[in-house]
Protein backbone atom coordinates (compact mmCIF):
# COMPACT_ATOMS: atom_id res chain seq x y z
CA UNK A 1 0.00 0.00 0.00
CA UNK A 2 2.32 2.57 -1.28
CA UNK A 3 2.44 5.98 -3.75
CA UNK A 4 -1.01 6.82 -2.49
CA UNK A 5 -1.84 10.34 -2.49
CA UNK A 6 -4.67 12.86 -0.98
CA UNK A 7 -7.46 13.72 -3.84
CA UNK A 8 -10.24 14.90 -1.49
CA UNK A 9 -9.67 16.66 1.97
CA UNK A 10 -8.74 16.41 4.84
CA UNK A 11 -12.35 17.37 5.80
CA UNK A 12 -12.54 18.26 9.37
CA UNK A 13 -16.43 16.98 10.14
CA UNK A 14 -17.54 16.61 13.82
CA UNK A 15 -15.56 17.55 17.07
CA UNK A 16 -16.79 15.84 19.89
CA UNK A 17 -15.32 16.22 23.73
CA UNK A 18 -11.34 15.37 23.06
CA UNK A 19 -12.88 13.50 19.72
CA UNK A 20 -12.71 14.47 16.53
CA UNK A 21 -13.70 13.38 13.03
CA UNK A 22 -11.23 13.76 9.65
CA UNK A 23 -12.65 12.37 6.34
CA UNK A 24 -10.80 11.69 3.10
CA UNK A 25 -10.35 10.63 -0.01
CA UNK A 26 -7.22 8.74 -1.24
CA UNK A 27 -5.81 8.10 -4.69
CA UNK A 28 -5.14 4.26 -3.66
CA UNK A 29 -5.62 1.77 -0.95
CA UNK A 30 -3.50 3.06 2.27
CA UNK A 31 -3.67 3.35 6.11
CA UNK A 32 -4.37 7.25 6.87
CA UNK A 33 -3.43 8.76 9.96
CA UNK A 34 -4.23 12.15 11.43
CA UNK A 35 -1.49 13.14 13.91
CA UNK A 36 -1.76 16.38 16.01
CA UNK A 37 1.20 18.91 17.64
CA UNK A 38 -0.32 18.05 21.21
CA UNK A 39 -0.18 14.26 20.87
CA UNK A 40 -3.66 12.94 20.04
CA UNK A 41 -3.85 10.33 16.89
CA UNK A 42 -5.95 7.98 15.26
CA UNK A 43 -5.73 5.76 12.36
CA UNK A 44 -8.08 4.17 10.35
CA UNK A 45 -7.56 2.10 6.37
CA UNK A 46 -9.11 3.16 3.54
CA UNK A 47 -12.75 1.44 2.68
CA UNK A 48 -12.84 1.15 -1.66
CA UNK A 49 -16.08 1.14 -3.82
CA UNK A 50 -16.68 2.02 -7.32
CA UNK A 51 -12.57 1.84 -7.75
CA UNK A 52 -12.41 4.91 -5.22
CA UNK A 53 -11.07 4.90 -2.09
CA UNK A 54 -12.06 6.54 1.43
CA UNK A 55 -10.80 6.94 4.94
CA UNK A 56 -12.81 8.38 8.35
CA UNK A 57 -10.40 8.78 10.96
CA UNK A 58 -11.46 9.11 14.60
CA UNK A 59 -8.81 11.53 16.49
CA UNK A 60 -8.52 10.79 20.09
CA UNK A 61 -7.17 12.22 23.21
CA UNK A 62 -7.83 15.97 22.29
CA UNK A 63 -6.82 18.36 24.80
CA UNK A 64 -10.44 20.14 26.22
CA UNK A 65 -11.01 23.61 25.39
CA UNK A 66 -8.10 24.22 23.08
CA UNK A 67 -6.50 24.59 19.33
CA UNK A 68 -3.91 22.42 18.26
CA UNK A 69 -2.73 22.07 14.29
CA UNK A 70 -2.61 18.51 12.98
CA UNK A 71 -0.82 16.80 9.87
CA UNK A 72 -2.53 13.89 7.63
CA UNK A 73 -0.09 10.66 6.75
CA UNK A 74 -0.54 8.79 4.13
CA UNK A 75 1.04 5.22 4.91
CA UNK A 76 3.53 7.44 7.03
CA UNK A 77 4.12 10.21 4.82
CA UNK A 78 3.07 13.44 5.65
CA UNK A 79 0.16 14.00 3.01
CA UNK A 80 -1.30 17.08 4.37
CA UNK A 81 -0.67 20.07 4.98
CA UNK A 82 1.14 20.98 1.40
CA UNK A 83 4.24 22.76 1.61
CA UNK A 84 4.57 26.20 0.84
CA UNK A 85 0.68 26.71 0.08
CA UNK A 86 0.81 29.95 2.05
CA UNK A 87 -2.16 29.10 4.09
CA UNK A 88 -1.99 28.93 7.86
CA UNK A 89 -1.82 25.33 9.41
CA UNK A 90 -5.65 23.47 10.15
CA UNK A 91 -6.25 23.25 13.24
CA UNK A 92 -8.90 21.34 15.34
CA UNK A 93 -10.70 23.67 17.89
CA UNK A 94 -12.37 21.89 21.17
CA UNK A 95 -14.75 23.07 23.30
CA UNK A 96 -14.71 22.94 27.28
CA UNK A 97 -15.45 20.02 29.16
CA UNK A 98 -18.61 22.10 30.38
CA UNK A 99 -19.38 24.41 27.49
CA UNK A 100 -22.66 25.10 29.01
CA UNK A 101 -21.73 28.52 29.69
CA UNK A 102 -19.90 29.20 26.12
CA UNK A 103 -21.00 30.53 23.24
CA UNK A 104 -21.97 28.84 19.90
CA UNK A 105 -21.60 29.91 16.61
CA UNK A 106 -22.99 28.36 13.67
CA UNK A 107 -22.07 29.17 10.16
CA UNK A 108 -24.78 28.04 7.89
CA UNK A 109 -26.00 28.68 3.92
CA UNK A 110 -27.11 26.67 1.03
CA UNK A 111 -26.93 25.96 -2.79
CA UNK A 112 -23.10 26.31 -4.05
CA UNK A 113 -22.60 26.53 -7.32
CA UNK A 114 -19.56 24.89 -8.56
CA UNK A 115 -15.96 26.99 -7.67
CA UNK A 116 -15.72 30.56 -9.07
CA UNK A 117 -13.58 29.28 -11.94
CA UNK A 118 -14.96 25.93 -13.18
CA UNK A 119 -19.15 27.65 -13.48
CA UNK A 120 -20.07 27.72 -17.12
CA UNK A 121 -21.97 31.13 -15.81
CA UNK A 122 -21.02 34.69 -14.53
CA UNK A 123 -22.13 34.30 -11.25
CA UNK A 124 -21.38 36.90 -8.55
CA UNK A 125 -18.63 35.81 -6.16
CA UNK A 126 -18.74 32.78 -3.76
CA UNK A 127 -19.69 34.00 -0.28
CA UNK A 128 -18.19 30.65 1.08
CA UNK A 129 -14.94 31.20 -0.49
CA UNK A 130 -15.06 35.08 0.14
CA UNK A 131 -15.53 33.87 3.65
CA UNK A 132 -12.52 31.71 3.98
CA UNK A 133 -10.36 34.28 2.48
CA UNK A 134 -11.14 36.50 5.83
CA UNK A 135 -9.87 33.65 8.20
CA UNK A 136 -7.07 33.10 5.96
CA UNK A 137 -5.94 36.83 6.32
CA UNK A 138 -6.72 36.28 9.92
CA UNK A 139 -6.02 33.07 11.22
CA UNK A 140 -7.65 33.51 15.04
CA UNK A 141 -8.32 29.88 16.23
CA UNK A 142 -10.98 31.99 18.58
CA UNK A 143 -12.57 33.29 15.57
CA UNK A 144 -13.46 30.31 14.29
CA UNK A 145 -17.04 29.36 13.68
CA UNK A 146 -17.87 26.40 16.11
CA UNK A 147 -19.77 24.65 13.15
CA UNK A 148 -20.62 25.35 9.11
CA UNK A 149 -24.06 24.11 8.19
CA UNK A 150 -24.31 22.92 4.54
CA UNK A 151 -28.08 23.52 3.82
CA UNK A 152 -28.28 21.54 0.27
CA UNK A 153 -27.14 22.06 -3.10
CA UNK A 154 -23.70 20.99 -2.37
CA UNK A 155 -22.96 19.81 -5.84
CA UNK A 156 -25.30 19.95 -8.84
CA UNK A 157 -25.56 16.64 -10.46
CA UNK A 158 -27.86 18.45 -12.78
CA UNK A 159 -26.24 22.03 -13.61
CA UNK A 160 -22.79 20.86 -14.66
CA UNK A 161 -19.18 22.91 -15.22
CA UNK A 162 -17.92 22.70 -18.97
CA UNK A 163 -15.41 20.38 -17.48
CA UNK A 164 -17.37 17.93 -15.91
CA UNK A 165 -19.63 18.02 -19.16
CA UNK A 166 -16.04 17.75 -21.41
CA UNK A 167 -15.16 14.67 -19.65
CA UNK A 168 -18.82 13.39 -19.70
CA UNK A 169 -18.71 14.00 -23.16
CA UNK A 170 -15.81 11.47 -23.84
CA UNK A 171 -17.59 8.62 -22.13
CA UNK A 172 -18.57 5.81 -24.15
CA UNK A 173 -20.41 3.74 -22.07
CA UNK A 174 -23.43 5.81 -20.22
CA UNK A 175 -27.00 4.70 -19.75
CA UNK A 176 -29.67 5.02 -22.57
CA UNK A 177 -30.87 7.90 -23.12
CA UNK A 178 -28.52 9.80 -20.51
CA UNK A 179 -28.99 13.53 -20.14
CA UNK A 180 -25.11 14.48 -21.92
CA UNK A 181 -24.95 17.57 -19.57
CA UNK A 182 -25.52 15.67 -16.49
CA UNK A 183 -23.59 13.35 -13.89
CA UNK A 184 -25.16 9.56 -13.68
CA UNK A 185 -23.05 6.85 -12.32
CA UNK A 186 -21.10 7.39 -9.33
CA UNK A 187 -17.83 7.90 -10.75
CA UNK A 188 -19.22 10.87 -12.24
CA UNK A 189 -21.00 11.72 -8.93
CA UNK A 190 -16.83 12.12 -7.59
CA UNK A 191 -15.73 14.51 -10.37
CA UNK A 192 -18.40 17.31 -8.85
CA UNK A 193 -17.02 16.51 -5.34
CA UNK A 194 -13.48 16.43 -6.81
CA UNK A 195 -14.09 19.65 -8.35
CA UNK A 196 -15.66 21.62 -5.40
CA UNK A 197 -13.87 20.82 -2.75
CA UNK A 198 -10.24 21.26 -4.05
CA UNK A 199 -10.78 24.92 -4.54
CA UNK A 200 -7.76 25.99 -2.58
CA UNK A 201 -9.92 28.49 -0.30
CA UNK A 202 -12.53 25.82 0.42
CA UNK A 203 -10.04 23.27 0.85
CA UNK A 204 -8.43 24.54 4.09
CA UNK A 205 -11.94 25.95 5.22
CA UNK A 206 -13.18 22.42 5.44
CA UNK A 207 -9.99 21.41 6.78
CA UNK A 208 -10.12 23.97 9.51
CA UNK A 209 -13.96 24.80 10.64
CA UNK A 210 -16.06 21.49 11.37
CA UNK A 211 -19.11 21.28 9.25
CA UNK A 212 -22.33 19.19 8.67
CA UNK A 213 -24.32 18.95 5.72
CA UNK A 214 -27.81 17.77 4.61
CA UNK A 215 -29.10 17.33 0.62
CA UNK A 216 -31.47 18.82 -1.19
CA UNK A 217 -32.89 18.14 -4.89
CA UNK A 218 -29.83 19.20 -7.25
CA UNK A 219 -27.34 16.19 -5.17
CA UNK A 220 -29.55 13.81 -7.58
CA UNK A 221 -31.81 15.91 -9.55
CA UNK A 222 -34.23 19.40 -9.37
CA UNK A 223 -37.48 18.79 -8.22
CA UNK A 224 -36.68 15.33 -6.71
CA UNK A 225 -39.38 13.21 -4.96
CA UNK A 226 -42.29 16.51 -5.44
CA UNK A 227 -44.99 14.28 -6.19
CA UNK A 228 -45.75 10.18 -6.56
CA UNK A 229 -46.48 11.38 -10.22
CA UNK A 230 -42.89 12.41 -10.60
CA UNK A 231 -41.51 9.31 -9.11
CA UNK A 232 -43.22 7.00 -11.55
CA UNK A 233 -42.19 9.33 -14.54
CA UNK A 234 -38.53 8.95 -13.27
CA UNK A 235 -38.68 5.50 -12.92
CA UNK A 236 -39.70 5.36 -16.62
CA UNK A 237 -36.63 6.74 -17.96
CA UNK A 238 -33.77 3.88 -19.11
CA UNK A 239 -30.81 5.49 -16.83
CA UNK A 240 -32.46 6.85 -13.76
CA UNK A 241 -31.82 3.70 -11.60
CA UNK A 242 -28.31 4.56 -12.26
CA UNK A 243 -28.72 7.79 -11.29
CA UNK A 244 -30.50 7.45 -8.21
CA UNK A 245 -28.34 4.79 -6.38
CA UNK A 246 -25.48 6.83 -7.69
CA UNK A 247 -26.57 9.94 -6.10
CA UNK A 248 -27.36 8.64 -2.85
CA UNK A 249 -24.68 6.12 -2.40
CA UNK A 250 -21.95 9.15 -3.14
CA UNK A 251 -23.93 11.50 -1.06
CA UNK A 252 -23.77 9.01 2.31
CA UNK A 253 -19.99 8.51 1.51
CA UNK A 254 -18.77 12.36 0.75
CA UNK A 255 -21.37 14.35 3.00
CA UNK A 256 -23.71 11.80 5.03
CA UNK A 257 -20.90 9.73 6.83
CA UNK A 258 -19.29 12.70 8.63
CA UNK A 259 -22.27 14.05 9.74
CA UNK A 260 -22.14 11.08 12.47
CA UNK A 261 -20.10 11.17 15.60
CA UNK A 262 -17.76 8.75 16.18
CA UNK A 263 -19.88 6.82 18.28
CA UNK A 264 -22.35 6.60 15.52
CA UNK A 265 -20.22 5.53 13.04
CA UNK A 266 -19.22 2.78 14.91
CA UNK A 267 -22.70 1.66 15.52
CA UNK A 268 -23.75 2.63 11.84
CA UNK A 269 -24.66 -0.95 10.11
CA UNK A 270 -23.96 0.60 6.67
CA UNK A 271 -20.77 1.67 7.46
CA UNK A 272 -19.63 -2.15 9.46
CA UNK A 273 -20.77 -3.85 5.84
CA UNK A 274 -18.77 -1.16 4.14
CA UNK A 275 -15.64 -1.17 6.15
CA UNK A 276 -15.85 -5.11 6.25
CA UNK A 277 -15.97 -5.64 2.19
CA UNK A 278 -13.36 -5.47 0.23
CA UNK A 279 -14.73 -4.13 -2.31
CA UNK A 280 -17.76 -1.91 -1.21
CA UNK A 281 -19.54 -1.44 -4.62
CA UNK A 282 -22.25 -3.99 -3.82
CA UNK A 283 -22.66 -2.91 -0.56
CA UNK A 284 -23.33 0.78 -1.85
CA UNK A 285 -24.80 -0.49 -4.80
CA UNK A 286 -27.71 -2.37 -2.91
CA UNK A 287 -27.96 0.33 -0.19
CA UNK A 288 -28.94 3.32 -2.66
CA UNK A 289 -31.85 0.86 -4.31
CA UNK A 290 -33.01 0.28 -1.19
CA UNK A 291 -32.95 3.57 0.34
CA UNK A 292 -34.58 5.06 -2.19
CA UNK A 293 -37.58 2.76 -1.82
CA UNK A 294 -38.24 4.90 1.10
CA UNK A 295 -40.72 6.79 -0.53
CA UNK A 296 -43.04 4.26 -1.82
CA UNK A 297 -43.52 2.62 1.04
CA UNK A 298 -43.41 6.03 3.63
CA UNK A 299 -46.88 6.17 4.62
CA UNK A 300 -46.66 2.62 5.91
CA UNK A 301 -44.59 2.21 8.49
CA UNK A 302 -43.77 -1.41 8.96
CA UNK A 303 -42.66 -1.33 5.62
CA UNK A 304 -41.03 1.81 5.82
CA UNK A 305 -38.59 0.62 8.66
CA UNK A 306 -37.87 -2.25 6.71
CA UNK A 307 -36.40 -0.13 4.03
CA UNK A 308 -35.37 2.85 6.14
CA UNK A 309 -31.89 4.88 6.21
CA UNK A 310 -32.34 7.88 8.33
CA UNK A 311 -30.75 11.12 6.82
CA UNK A 312 -31.54 12.80 9.93
CA UNK A 313 -29.52 13.60 12.59
CA UNK A 314 -29.09 16.03 15.42
CA UNK A 315 -26.29 16.61 17.74
CA UNK A 316 -25.89 19.44 20.99
CA UNK A 317 -23.04 22.28 21.23
CA UNK A 318 -23.14 23.56 24.63
CA UNK A 319 -27.27 24.68 25.43
CA UNK A 320 -27.97 24.51 21.38
CA UNK A 321 -29.25 21.40 20.33
CA UNK A 322 -29.30 21.16 16.19
CA UNK A 323 -31.69 19.18 14.36
CA UNK A 324 -31.22 18.41 10.93
CA UNK A 325 -34.03 16.90 8.81
CA UNK A 326 -34.42 15.21 5.85
CA UNK A 327 -36.85 16.82 3.61
CA UNK A 328 -36.34 15.06 0.14
CA UNK A 329 -35.62 11.27 0.38
CA UNK A 330 -39.01 9.71 2.43
CA UNK A 331 -41.53 12.21 1.96
CA UNK A 332 -44.99 10.51 2.17
CA UNK A 333 -46.44 11.40 -1.70
CA UNK A 334 -49.85 10.08 -1.44
CA UNK A 335 -52.80 12.52 -2.73
CA UNK A 336 -54.20 13.68 0.46
CA UNK A 337 -52.26 11.98 3.20
CA UNK A 338 -49.17 14.25 2.19
CA UNK A 339 -46.01 14.68 4.81
CA UNK A 340 -42.20 15.89 4.90
CA UNK A 341 -41.62 13.41 7.33
CA UNK A 342 -43.01 10.10 7.66
CA UNK A 343 -44.95 9.10 10.92
CA UNK A 344 -41.55 6.97 11.63
CA UNK A 345 -39.16 9.88 11.22
CA UNK A 346 -41.41 12.43 12.87
CA UNK A 347 -41.77 10.59 16.09
CA UNK A 348 -37.85 10.97 16.13
CA UNK A 349 -37.75 14.14 15.52
CA UNK A 350 -40.28 14.50 18.32
CA UNK A 351 -37.73 13.01 20.91
CA UNK A 352 -35.25 15.04 19.72
CA UNK A 353 -36.84 17.82 19.95
CA UNK A 354 -37.47 17.78 23.40
CA UNK A 355 -34.80 17.91 25.77
CA UNK A 356 -32.50 20.34 28.47
CA UNK A 357 -30.99 23.08 25.90
CA UNK A 358 -31.23 27.01 25.68
CA UNK A 359 -31.87 27.30 22.06
CA UNK A 360 -33.51 24.68 19.41
CA UNK A 361 -32.04 25.04 15.86
CA UNK A 362 -34.04 22.86 13.34
CA UNK A 363 -32.26 22.48 9.43
CA UNK A 364 -34.38 22.05 6.88
CA UNK A 365 -33.19 22.53 3.24
CA UNK A 366 -36.75 23.82 2.50
CA UNK A 367 -37.85 26.78 4.24
CA UNK A 368 -40.78 26.15 6.86
CA UNK A 369 -42.15 29.84 6.50
CA UNK A 370 -42.01 31.43 2.25
CA UNK A 371 -43.23 34.74 1.33
CA UNK A 372 -47.03 34.46 2.44
CA UNK A 373 -47.71 35.04 -1.36
CA UNK A 374 -46.30 32.05 -2.20
CA UNK A 375 -46.76 30.10 0.64
CA UNK A 376 -50.87 30.41 0.12
CA UNK A 377 -50.39 29.65 -3.96
CA UNK A 378 -48.85 26.18 -2.41
CA UNK A 379 -51.28 25.44 -0.24
CA UNK A 380 -53.73 26.28 -2.97
CA UNK A 381 -51.88 24.39 -5.66
CA UNK A 382 -51.51 21.22 -3.07
CA UNK A 383 -55.71 21.27 -2.64
CA UNK A 384 -56.18 21.31 -6.10
CA UNK A 385 -53.82 18.32 -6.93
CA UNK A 386 -56.03 15.96 -4.78
CA UNK A 387 -59.47 17.06 -6.59
CA UNK A 388 -61.61 14.24 -7.56
CA UNK A 389 -61.96 15.70 -10.74
CA UNK A 390 -59.02 14.02 -13.12
CA UNK A 391 -58.31 17.08 -15.18
CA UNK A 392 -58.00 19.38 -12.46
CA UNK A 393 -55.67 16.80 -10.62
CA UNK A 394 -53.18 16.83 -13.37
CA UNK A 395 -53.22 20.67 -14.27
CA UNK A 396 -52.34 21.33 -10.91
CA UNK A 397 -49.96 18.35 -10.95
CA UNK A 398 -47.80 20.40 -13.89
CA UNK A 399 -47.61 23.80 -11.93
CA UNK A 400 -46.48 21.66 -9.12
CA UNK A 401 -43.78 20.71 -11.22
CA UNK A 402 -43.03 23.79 -13.50
CA UNK A 403 -43.50 26.22 -10.56
CA UNK A 404 -41.45 23.87 -7.96
CA UNK A 405 -44.45 24.31 -5.73
CA UNK A 406 -43.14 21.49 -3.00
CA UNK A 407 -42.20 23.42 0.05
CA UNK A 408 -43.43 22.62 3.34
CA UNK A 409 -46.75 25.14 2.62
CA UNK A 410 -47.66 21.97 0.03
CA UNK A 411 -46.96 19.70 2.19
CA UNK A 412 -49.43 20.87 5.09
CA UNK A 413 -49.90 18.65 7.46
CA UNK A 414 -46.15 18.90 8.23
CA UNK A 415 -46.28 22.54 8.12
CA UNK A 416 -49.23 22.78 10.65
CA UNK A 417 -47.64 19.87 12.57
CA UNK A 418 -44.25 21.76 12.73
CA UNK A 419 -45.97 25.53 14.05
CA UNK A 420 -47.79 22.91 16.90
CA UNK A 421 -45.00 21.62 17.90
CA UNK A 422 -43.15 25.35 18.11
CA UNK A 423 -46.39 26.79 19.35
CA UNK A 424 -45.75 24.01 22.57
CA UNK A 425 -42.39 24.13 23.10
CA UNK A 426 -42.59 28.36 23.35
CA UNK A 427 -45.23 27.76 25.86
CA UNK A 428 -43.56 25.64 28.01
CA UNK A 429 -46.36 22.76 28.01
CA UNK A 430 -44.76 20.53 26.47
CA UNK A 431 -42.80 18.11 28.69
CA UNK A 432 -39.19 17.90 28.79
CA UNK A 433 -36.09 15.74 29.93
CA UNK A 434 -35.48 16.65 33.39
CA UNK A 435 -35.97 20.60 34.72
CA UNK A 436 -32.48 22.11 35.00
CA UNK A 437 -29.78 23.06 32.72
CA UNK A 438 -26.77 22.48 35.42
CA UNK A 439 -27.17 24.41 38.47
CA UNK A 440 -29.24 27.43 36.64
CA UNK A 441 -32.23 28.43 37.37
CA UNK A 442 -35.42 25.17 35.69
CA UNK A 443 -36.14 26.98 32.44
CA UNK A 444 -39.36 25.56 31.06
CA UNK A 445 -38.99 26.76 27.67
CA UNK A 446 -36.00 27.63 24.60
CA UNK A 447 -34.95 31.28 24.60
CA UNK A 448 -35.13 31.31 20.85
CA UNK A 449 -36.62 28.72 18.54
CA UNK A 450 -34.89 28.72 14.91
CA UNK A 451 -35.28 26.73 11.35
CA UNK A 452 -32.44 27.43 9.08
CA UNK A 453 -33.02 26.73 5.07
CA UNK A 454 -31.83 27.48 2.02
CA UNK A 455 -33.05 26.70 -1.47
CA UNK A 456 -35.02 29.77 -3.08
CA UNK A 457 -31.66 31.29 -3.73
CA UNK A 458 -32.90 34.76 -1.55
CA UNK A 459 -32.60 35.39 1.94
CA UNK A 460 -34.54 36.63 4.76
CA UNK A 461 -35.72 36.32 8.15
CA UNK A 462 -39.09 36.31 9.45
CA UNK A 463 -40.85 35.82 12.61
CA UNK A 464 -43.60 33.82 13.62
CA UNK A 465 -46.59 34.73 15.35
CA UNK A 466 -49.10 32.26 17.08
CA UNK A 467 -52.29 33.15 18.49
CA UNK A 468 -52.05 31.36 21.53
CA UNK A 469 -50.16 34.41 23.75
CA UNK A 470 -48.93 31.98 25.86
CA UNK A 471 -46.24 30.81 23.26
CA UNK A 472 -43.53 33.19 24.48
CA UNK A 473 -40.60 32.05 22.44
CA UNK A 474 -39.50 33.86 19.97
CA UNK A 475 -39.80 31.64 16.53
CA UNK A 476 -38.01 32.82 13.54
CA UNK A 477 -37.49 31.28 9.68
CA UNK A 478 -33.51 32.25 9.04
CA UNK A 479 -33.29 31.49 5.32
CA UNK A 480 -29.54 32.20 3.72
CA UNK A 481 -29.18 31.29 0.20
CA UNK A 482 -27.56 30.98 -2.24
CA UNK A 483 -23.87 30.34 -1.60
CA UNK A 484 -22.83 30.66 -5.00
CA UNK A 485 -25.67 30.53 -7.35
CA UNK A 486 -28.15 33.17 -8.72
CA UNK A 487 -31.90 33.71 -8.40
CA UNK A 488 -33.61 35.10 -12.48
CA UNK A 489 -33.82 38.48 -12.38
CA UNK A 490 -37.20 38.12 -13.92
CA UNK A 491 -38.45 36.03 -10.57
CA UNK A 492 -36.69 39.16 -7.64
CA UNK A 493 -39.99 40.98 -8.35
CA UNK A 494 -42.44 37.65 -7.74
CA UNK A 495 -40.47 37.25 -4.96
CA UNK A 496 -40.97 40.74 -2.85
CA UNK A 497 -44.24 40.79 -4.56
CA UNK A 498 -44.89 37.70 -1.68
CA UNK A 499 -43.88 39.74 1.21
CA UNK A 500 -46.42 42.53 0.11
CA UNK A 501 -49.61 42.46 1.83
CA UNK A 502 -51.83 42.94 -1.01
CA UNK A 503 -50.76 39.80 -3.22
CA UNK A 504 -50.59 37.74 -0.35
CA UNK A 505 -53.85 38.70 -0.05
CA UNK A 506 -54.97 37.79 -2.97
CA UNK A 507 -53.41 34.03 -2.74
CA UNK A 508 -54.90 33.47 0.88
CA UNK A 509 -58.79 34.59 -0.64
CA UNK A 510 -57.46 31.88 -3.78
CA UNK A 511 -56.43 29.56 -1.33
CA UNK A 512 -59.58 29.86 0.58
CA UNK A 513 -61.66 29.29 -2.25
CA UNK A 514 -59.78 25.49 -2.91
CA UNK A 515 -61.17 25.39 1.13
CA UNK A 516 -57.85 25.92 2.33
CA UNK A 517 -58.10 26.91 5.40
CA UNK A 518 -56.28 30.04 7.43
CA UNK A 519 -52.63 28.52 9.00
CA UNK A 520 -52.44 28.84 12.57
CA UNK A 521 -49.16 30.71 12.65
CA UNK A 522 -49.09 34.17 10.90
CA UNK A 523 -44.93 35.44 10.42
CA UNK A 524 -43.98 38.66 9.21
CA UNK A 525 -40.71 39.50 7.38
CA UNK A 526 -38.23 41.12 9.48
CA UNK A 527 -34.45 41.60 7.35
CA UNK A 528 -34.44 40.87 3.24
CA UNK A 529 -35.57 39.86 0.88
CA UNK A 530 -31.33 39.65 -0.09
CA UNK A 531 -30.74 38.21 -3.46
CA UNK A 532 -27.17 38.03 -3.92
CA UNK A 533 -24.37 35.11 -3.07
CA UNK A 534 -24.73 35.43 1.10
CA UNK A 535 -23.80 33.72 3.92
CA UNK A 536 -24.80 33.56 7.81
CA UNK A 537 -24.00 33.67 11.05
CA UNK A 538 -26.37 32.25 13.92
CA UNK A 539 -24.69 33.42 17.54
CA UNK A 540 -25.68 32.43 21.00
CA UNK A 541 -24.86 34.03 24.16
CA UNK A 542 -26.66 32.35 27.12
CA UNK A 543 -30.11 33.06 26.35
CA UNK A 544 -29.81 35.68 23.83
CA UNK A 545 -29.75 35.06 20.18
CA UNK A 546 -28.74 36.92 17.03
CA UNK A 547 -28.32 36.21 13.36
CA UNK A 548 -26.08 37.97 10.59
CA UNK A 549 -26.25 37.74 7.34
CA UNK A 550 -23.03 38.73 4.64
CA UNK A 551 -23.68 39.40 1.71
CA UNK A 552 -20.43 39.33 -1.11
CA UNK A 553 -19.64 42.29 -2.96
CA UNK A 554 -18.48 42.58 -6.58
CA UNK A 555 -14.83 42.25 -5.44
CA UNK A 556 -15.62 39.11 -3.40
CA UNK A 557 -15.35 40.48 0.19
CA UNK A 558 -18.10 40.74 2.59
CA UNK A 559 -20.29 43.19 3.81
CA UNK A 560 -23.17 42.66 6.14
CA UNK A 561 -26.40 42.98 4.62
CA UNK A 562 -28.44 42.04 7.78
CA UNK A 563 -27.93 41.65 11.54
CA UNK A 564 -31.54 40.64 13.64
CA UNK A 565 -31.65 40.17 17.72
CA UNK A 566 -33.91 36.71 18.13
CA UNK A 567 -33.89 36.63 21.81
CA UNK A 568 -33.40 38.93 24.35
CA UNK A 569 -33.02 36.87 27.59
CA UNK A 570 -30.19 36.87 29.72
Amino acid sequence: MTGSRLLIGPLLRRVVGTRATVWVETSAPAVVTVRTADGATGSAPTFSAYDHHYAIVVVSGLTADSSTTYEVLIDDEVAWPVPDSGFPASVIRTRAEDDRDQPVNLLFGSCRETTQHATARRLPPDALDAYARRLIADPDPDALPDLLVLLGDQVYADVTSPTVRRLLKRRRRRPKGAPAAQVVSFDEYTKLYLESWRDPEIRWLLSTVPSVMIFDDHEIIDDWNTSASWRADMRAQPWWAERIRSGLASYWVYQHLGNLSPDEIAADPVFAKVAAAEDATSVLHEFGERVDSEADVAHDTERWRAVQYQWSYALDLGRTRLVMLDNRSSRVLDGGNRAMLPPGEWSWFLDRAHGVYDHLVVGASLPWLLPPGIHHVESWNERLADSRRPWVAQVSERMRRAWDLEHWASFRRSFEALGELFARLGSGTAPREGARIGAGPAYSRPASISVLSGDVHHSYVARARFADRSVRTPVHQLTCSPIHNQVPAGMRPLMRLGWNPGPAGAARALARSAGVRRPPVRWKKLAGPYFGNAVATLTHRGRAAEVVIEGTTSDGHLRTVARQRLSDEV
